[in-house]
């Protein structure tokens, strides 16, 4: 859907062969994806301005201080390094020289229930498939070829599926998609668990292949195995760490906005988005002091939660989502957070670490399944910066980020500082302390605590309108990926579109970005499926100022 011009209005020529009118536009939500998305539009063109309801922006992906320790308080992988670049890139500029990228080797460490020692998978392919094969004899082969599919999975999906509205199907029958129809349908219908169970037997190389559906927002026992294509980005590609952490990430994306002129403000809720005669006019907000303000827009991008877009901002009469459609729906995992300051090292942890339960029948079940509750021992991610990076925490000290994957349940609470959060937070979060002791070898390591904040299902309610207070966005179960997931543009009013994590292409920090890419292409009305050609040239005669 290409919204009509202006009466009047100029347009201003951008890539080869489109042009887009220098028109207003609203971003709801200064996250990653909002960010990207202003930025993008702004580089064409238009006039944008980014409204953030909270002080800080970067969304999930944002950052806490306290006592010299600071704590990314979401986000902490950096996958998928070629699409940060290519997002700069199309900024004129690259991930290199907007932050300083650390390649961590080993990439992480995973401990399985039942085994003393852990495993530590390495910054490189060969490195690994090796690894494998000292732990499994036979798996080496058989995980070099599933190594080979992975990239050629995601290689695919990069060419067909990632950068693509789906607004014409048949872009997707081309001659190399066509080739691999059996293959696909296979990946598509058979489960991650079952696949990677054909590749390794031992129970913990099956864990390392299967936990990457965690970043799906999903079980390996319902993620597609297309989603397989994950084990090519981290035990071939290698996992990187931008020095100072996530937040710098979105510094960054915060800089190459503002150098295209976008005006950003935070503190400035998003109470309504106001539609006329079927088009949208602009939206009502709050600015920092409470007062409520009209900003009008030809355009409005919702890089907000988008159950919360529909049912909240929007009238019943203009949702293209309405609540009946959500009762259908999956809104992924929450989780129990805890930002921990510990006095002294914590041996036994690498930057990433995975403690795995044994029985992941029991786990993912608890959290996926059909009786939803805590799952008790539960399977834990622990980061530990400052094993990389000394600005993250005192001489001397430990900078770590505990997090308990639990069903999307606002029932379990609220986090606290020292302690202050709901009771069934707070008990979690002491389990995996408690776990983490044992596996780290450091007994006292709640005494040695002295900076700890929780955050539960219900802060992520609050503080990002996450619906059920899902940590992430909209699990990628198969009814909820590619063309199934919910569009990027409204059904129901024009020149009303969506980005982010609840929409195409989905979640993580790099689907995010890429679906600022996938907005610009469904303005445009462009229906091609690979990435656009860099950079996006300025319109001409602009200039740049910040915001």
């Amino acid at each position: 859907m290409t919204p009509p011009r202006a009466s009047g209005q100029k347009a201003v020529p951008t890539t080869p062969g489109r042009t887009v009118p220098a028109r207003r536009v609203v971003v709801v939500g200064g996250g990653i994806s909002g960010l990207a998305s202003a930025a993008l539009l702004a580089r064409e063109g238009y006039a944008v301005t980014v409204l953030e309801q909270r002080d800080q922006l970067g969304g999930r992906a944002g950052s806490w201080e306290r006592d010299g320790f600071r704590f990314d308080t979401g986000p902490s992988w950096y996958l998928m390094p070629e699409v940060f670049d290519h997002f700069f890139q199309l900024l004129g500029t690259s991930a290199d020289a907007e932050m300083e990228l650390i390649k961590l080797d080993p990439g992480y460490r995973v401990y399985s229930e039942g085994h003393d020692e852990p495993i530590d998978l390495l910054a490189d392919r060969e490195a690994n498939i090796a690894l494998f094969e000292s732990i499994e004899p036979g798996a080496g082969d058989r995980m070099r070829k599933y190594l080979d599919s992975a990239a050629d999975t995601y290689a695919m999906a990069v060419r067909r599926f990632l950068y693509t509205t789906f607004e014409d199907l048949t872009k997707l029958a081309a001659p190399d998609v066509l080739r691999r129809l059996p293959k696909l349908a296979r990946l598509l219908l058979q489960p991650l668990s079952t696949f990677a169970s054909k590749a390794v037997r031992d129970r913990r190389l099956w864990q390392v292949l299967g936990y990457p559906a965690v970043f799906l927002g999903t079980s390996p026992y319902a993620a597609p195995s297309m989603y397989h294509l994950m084990s090519h980005l981290d035990l071939a590609d290698g996992v990187l760490y931008p020095k100072g952490g996530i937040t710098e990430v979105i510094a960054a994306v915060e800089r190459v906005a503002r150098r295209e002129g976008v005006t950003i403000a935070t503190e400035s809720p998003v109470e309504q988005i106001l539609v006329e005669d079927g088009h949208v006019t602009g939206v009502v907000h709050r600015d920092a002091t409470g007062a409520r303000h009209t900003l009008p827009a030809d355009l409005v991008v919702s890089a907000s939660d988008l159950h919360h877009t529909e049912l909240h901002l929007l009238g019943p009469e203009h949702r293209t989502y309405p609540e009946a459609h959500w009762r259908k729906r999956d809104p992924g995992p929450s989780a129990v957070l805890a930002y921990l300051g510990v006095d002294g090292p914590v041996p036994g942890l690498l930057h990433h670490t995975l403690v795995f339960t044994e029985d992941w029948q029991a786990n993912f079940g608890a959290i996926f399944g059909k009786d939803r509750h805590v799952p008790d021992p539960a399977s834990i991610y622990v980061c530990a910066p400052s094993l990389t990076d000394d600005s993250v925490a005192p001489e001397g000290t430990s900078n770590l980020f505990v997090l308990v994957p639990l069903p999307a349940d606002l029932s379990i609470g609220k986090g606290g500082i020292d302690g202050a959060g709901d009771a069934e937070v707070e008990r979690i979060a002491d389990r995996a302390i408690d776990v983490i002791a044992e596996r780290a070898g450091v007994p006292d390591l709640r005494d040695r605590i002295r900076v700890r904040r929780t955050i539960g299902p219900q802060d992520f309610a609050d503080d990002y309108n996450a619906w059920s207070g899902s940590m992430l966005g909209p699990a990628h179960t198969l009814a909820q990926s590619a063309f199934f997931r919910e569009k990027n543009v409204s059904g129901r009013v024009q020149g009303l579109y969506y980005a982010g994590a609840s929409t195409t292409p989905g979640i993580g920090l790099p689907m995010c970005l890429i679906s600022a890419e996938v907005l610009l292409k469904r303005i445009h009305g462009d229906t091609s499926t690979e990435p656009l050609p860099t950079p996006l040239p300025s319109p001409v005669g602009s200039s740049r100022t910040a915001g």
